[in-house]
């Protein structure tokens, strides 16, 4: 059984799109990770702490984790808390670039797969009244970095992006294809 250890929508729009047959499951884990850790590095670190947490898979069992950040000047910006902080957050994003990464690791007995995947994404200029417009109709607070690159904000706001635009939405598709490819 493929199992996608996740509940965001977005990754599992994504799944659905291999046409593989899966299902959801998913379990609490603390995402703290070593302050000293490299930002590109944390995303792959807290998928594995993800699928670590589920100790109740048999060795037939396919598991898929992931954590997406977005990155600017080597600081972490994670899913908002409230209205100020997304405030906060794209109008440091906007015009300006910006790197999006996604950590995934991919689990079968005692076969251990993880890597990361990054994006490099161009932000046009934003007024404050757009972003607050923005906030507000999307209220895009399960999105890292305060935004979901297939809603409103990315048609008018992600000039271009270098890299996967699925990895931006959260889950490098193509790649975790490839690698469950390899899996026996």
């Amino acid at each position: 059984m493929l199992i996608l250890g996740s509940k965001s929508p977005r990754r599992q729009e994504l799944m659905r799109g291999l046409d593989i047959p899966f299902e959801v499951r998913t379990k609490t884990t603390d995402e703290t990770y070593p302050i000293d850790l490299d930002a590109e590095r944390v995303p792959e670190y807290i998928a594995n702490l993800k699928a670590d947490a589920f100790n109740d898979l048999n060795d037939e069992d396919v598991l898929v984790t992931a954590d997406t950040v977005v990155i600017v000047d080597e600081k972490i910006y994670g899913k908002p808390h409230s209205k100020e902080e997304a405030m906060e957050m794209l109008k440091i994003l906007q015009n300006r670039t910006h790197i999006v990464v996604t950590g995934v690791s991919i689990r079968k007995g005692e076969q251990k797969i993880s890597f990361s995947d990054t994006t490099k994404v161009h932000f046009a200029p934003l007024t404050d009244e757009e972003i607050e417009c923005y906030i507000e109709r999307y209220k895009p607070f399960d999105k890292a970095g305060a935004y979901g690159v297939q809603e409103w904000i990315g048609y008018v706001a992600v000039d271009h992006l270098e890299g996967s635009y699925f990895n931006v939405m959260g889950l490098p598709i193509h790649r975790v294809y490839q690698e469950l490819k390899k899996l026996r």
